[in-house]
């Protein structure tokens, strides 16, 4: 595989399209097989117990899948989620995560992959939560427009 999008592409796209939550992520890479995405934690994304809440882990973990489907296959921005599972390992304490996105299988209209979260504070500890993810993906004549 290889990128077709850049991250300020992508990021740009994240303002423009999904302006709810343009300053919630921030794209640190793109891989050769995905993205490395960060979600800037703060007080919203916090639960009782002082750790990140499970929701706020899921949507890292679809939106770094996401941005990492559309770095392969361009801004076709109506494809979507069919599936994620996700495995709460251990509970983050307050402060950023980091997604690692990696495609496993890119097909025309199935892409099949996994996320791991780690505490950017405590990355030695090992992730803190597992997903996998398949999003259907939007034929290539149906786009969003600019």
């Amino acid at each position: 595989m290889r990128p077709v999008m850049n991250v300020a592409e992508l990021e740009g796209l994240i303002a423009r399209e999904f302006p709810q939550v343009d300053g919630q992520f921030s794209l640190d890479q793109i891989t050769g097989d995905g993205v490395i995405m960060r979600m800037n934690v703060d007080n919203r994304h916090l639960r009782p117990g002082g750790t990140v809440s499970g929701p706020s882990m899921f949507a890292l973990a679809d939106c770094a899948f996401y941005m990492a489907l559309l770095a392969m296959i361009g801004p076709r921005t109506l494809s979507v989620t069919t599936n994620c599972c996700i495995d709460f390992l251990r509970k983050p304490a307050p402060g950023d995560l980091v997604g690692t996105a990696r495609i496993l299988k890119l097909g025309k209209r199935l892409c099949v992959g996994d996320v791991l979260i780690h505490s950017d504070a405590h990355p030695e500890e090992g992730p803190v939560a597992r997903a996998s993810l398949t999003y259907a993906i939007a034929p290539e004549e149906v786009r969003a427009q600019p």
